[in-house]
């Protein structure tokens, strides 16, 4: 947007006041200039006496860089950790089931709880990922050993107490 020239200026050449020089046509032409579109893909060549854009200095020893490459990073293995969270759930699952579950949920549960370790060690070393899939399954697994530990003490005091119960008869 142009406004019109002051009484000094007559349009002979003078300077035009533009508040938002940036945008384009706002510059006074100069004569015998066109200006030609550009063509897409290609870019203007940088003018002299500006200076190129500053870089980042490098990163500090020890952390990430700040700004990296689009995308996503190597995709680490994650598969103990995904092993241990369904043996952890379907630990829980079989704990609901009396007798023959309870014996299938603790050894579900000891073996979820082992690989939930082994896998958020190897997370906290950043050779896997799957963080919250193995503390899943480690938390699983111990509260379903728990749960059967306690389940087998209670059937075992209830068998004895039968075993005296009947033999006082």
């Amino acid at each position: 947007m142009t406004y019109p020239p002051t009484p000094d200026q007559s349009g002979q050449g003078g300077f035009q006041y533009d508040p938002y020089g940036s945008q384009p046509g706002s510059q006074p032409q100069q004569p015998g200039y066109s200006p030609q579109p550009q063509q897409p893909g290609y870019s203007q060549p940088q003018q002299p006496g500006y200076p190129a854009a500053p870089q980042l200095p490098p990163a500090a020893p020890g952390y990430p860089p700040p700004y990296g490459p689009g995308g996503y990073g190597p995709q680490l293995p994650k598969g103990q950790a995904i092993a241990s969270m369904v043996l952890g759930i379907v630990a829980a699952a079989f704990l609901c089931i009396p007798y023959a579950g309870g014996f299938i949920a603790l050894v579900c549960g000891i073996i979820a709880a082992i690989l939930g370790g082994i896998a958020l060690k190897k997370v906290n070393e950043g050779t896997a990922g799957g963080k919250g899939q193995a503390i899943t399954g480690l938390v699983l697994g111990i509260i379903v050993c728990a749960v059967g530990i306690f389940a087998i003490i209670a059937f075992a005091a209830g068998m004895a107490m039968l075993g005296t119960a009947g033999s006082t008869l």
